[in-house]
């Protein structure tokens, strides 16, 4: 699926968080500026979310209160060559059905991902600086969630 724009990433992220109930996890994959925070920035409108969310790239998580009792919480491993006491705690949000959680730079907690993820691929195009091709994994649960919006 190509994406031509920031407000078409947010709004495709926007699509995908109206769907989601909890206890969903995405690992997204991309290049710095492939639009992670974005797409994740839609999810948290699609969840009812008000806050403006932000990259946690320093801070490592960050979690916000979405609708019906769920939460979102962004998981950023970039600056991370050992996750330690965080897998841990990611473990741990994974586990609770209530939250939706969204990791970037996942490759040093690949162990603690479950099988059932939602892989969302972001590549930078080269014929045009704002688009981007976004791609996800071909689980029947990514069919389900994801096929129809394409």
């Amino acid at each position: 699926m190509r994406v031509t724009s920031l407000d078409e990433m947010i709004a495709f992220g926007q699509r995908i968080g109206e769907r989601l109930h909890g206890g969903e996890v995405f690992e997204l994959v991309g290049d710095v500026g492939a639009g992670k925070t974005t797409f994740t920035k839609g999810i948290a409108q699609g969840l009812g979310i008000g806050d403006a969310v932000q990259s946690p790239t320093f801070t490592i998580s960050r979690e916000y209160e979405a609708r019906n009792g769920l939460r979102l919480v962004h998981f950023d491993f970039y600056r991370l060559d050992d996750a330690g006491i965080m897998s841990d705690e990611l473990a741990e949000v994974i586990m609770d059905p209530k939250t939706i959680t969204v990791i970037e730079w996942a490759a040093t907690v690949t162990d603690v991902l479950p099988d059932n993820r939602f892989t969302v691929t972001l590549q930078l195009t080269s014929d045009d600086e704002n688009a981007r091709e976004v791609y996800w994994d071909k689980s029947a649960s990514a069919d389900s969630l994801l096929g129809e919006l394409a």
